[in-house]
């Protein structure tokens, strides 16, 4: 059978046909889409599994499609394969809309480091003065200069509100040699974040739309310190509404979406505990989610504090990007939770962890770290 989807579907039709019940096919990215459709539209079949190549690998030295096929269908048939995570048509729509979305944000960001990369050649350096090119002051001033204007102090003139407090400064970086060929770059540069800055708007009033059936879910999610509705919407677009229907539990999510502990040990020794590579999409949003959530006091933050105290102290960048991943990971599971259960999160406190402390055991700790710095401890109740 050829791939065109009519032909396909032809196949899925001679499948039943020949009394097949179950079917499991390898998962090759955007090319195994349309055989899935066909089979689970036009075929008549108790069970349609998309697999995880890595995980259906044959033994070395059989590597041809036909062998992989009938391995494929050994597994299957003795039940050893499990399928991929394949979300409802209505939850597949939503993400394919937010992940387009996540790309326009991405290409607005290279866009604006090109127009400063533009600027910096020609040696004008506004944001040096200016918080970022995106502020009115600076779109004003850019405009300008694309319409002849060379005066630094006729430049400075545009800038509003605090940015007039700097308008010595302002006029320094104002001067430089933006010429032709700067204007007609800056000018395509600006076109082009505006036509993306239109299309990000349209495709968020669209999500706003594609969502009304998951606004309970996402307005539970958005009860969990970090999770905002753009959020909520990503991480619903990925795991589903209903997560725990092919997740059976939060550790299963959370090794899926590659934020919980690597494992990787031999002969007693563990040699790295390095998350494994999960899901590229829920991963990132959930880490953005997680730095969110460290600046709001809770249970969170203080959780945050702690692994960060436990890597190494808060001037290792290493120890902070250690303990932001964990804090993901909880959140994940949270998520979990909160989506199987229905109920909405129940934040357990900033003191969590101070409070389930052994007061006397603590304080023999506090103690014997002074000893061990050379202090004499003399402790007396408080009054």
């Amino acid at each position: 059978f050829k791939t065109f989807y009519g032909v396909l579907r032809e196949a899925a039709k001679w499948l039943t046909s020949q009394g097949v019940t179950h079917v499991a096919m390898e998962a090759t990215g955007i090319y195994s889409a349309p055989v899935l459709h066909a089979l689970v539209e036009h075929g008549d079949f108790a069970q349609v599994l998309v697999c995880n190549a890595a995980h259906v690998k044959n033994v070395p030295g059989r590597k041809t499609d036909y062998a992989d096929a009938e391995w494929l269908a050994h597994l299957l048939e003795c039940g050893l394969v499990r399928g991929s995570f394949i979300p409802p048509a209505e939850i597949k729509a939503v993400r394919d809309v937010i992940r387009y979305r996540t790309k326009l944000v991405q290409a607005r960001t290279s866009e604006l480091q090109r127009l400063g990369n533009v600027l910096q050649d020609a040696g004008i350096k506004m944001d040096s003065v200016a918080s970022s090119i995106t502020t009115k002051s600076c779109r004003s001033m850019i405009e300008s200069l694309i319409d002849g204007e060379r005066r630094p102090t006729v430049l400075a003139e545009l800038a509003r509100g605090k940015m007039r407090t700097k308008m010595a400064d302002l006029s320094r970086a104002l001067e430089g040699r933006f010429g032709e060929h700067h204007a007609l770059m800056c000018r395509l540069h600006l076109d082009h974040i505006d036509h993306l800055d239109e299309m990000i708007v349209r495709l968020d009033v669209q999500i706003e739309a594609m969502m009304t059936p998951f606004r309970a879910q996402r307005d539970l999610l958005t009860t969990i310190p970090g999770i905002g509705a753009k959020a909520a919407a990503a991480i619903l677009s990925e795991i589903g509404q209903d997560p725990a229907a092919f997740f059976p539990t939060a550790a299963h999510l959370s090794s899926w979406a590659g934020l919980c502990p690597g494992n990787h040990e031999s002969a007693g020794k563990r040699s790295s505990g390095k998350p494994r590579k999960g899901n590229r999409q829920i991963h990132p949003v959930m880490v953005e989610c997680a730095w969110s959530a460290t600046r709001h006091e809770g249970y969170l933050k203080s959780l945050f504090h702690r692994h960060v105290m436990k890597f190494g102290g808060y001037r290792s960048a290493a120890a902070k990007k250690k303990a932001i991943v964990a804090v993901a990971h909880t959140m994940l599971v949270v998520v979990w939770h909160v989506l199987a259960t229905g109920t909405a999160f129940d934040d357990l406190g900033a003191d969590y962890f101070t409070t389930r402390l052994d007061p006397e055991r603590e304080t023999r700790r506090l103690v014997s770290k002074l000893e061990a710095l050379g202090h004499t401890v003399t402790l007396a109740p408080a009054a």
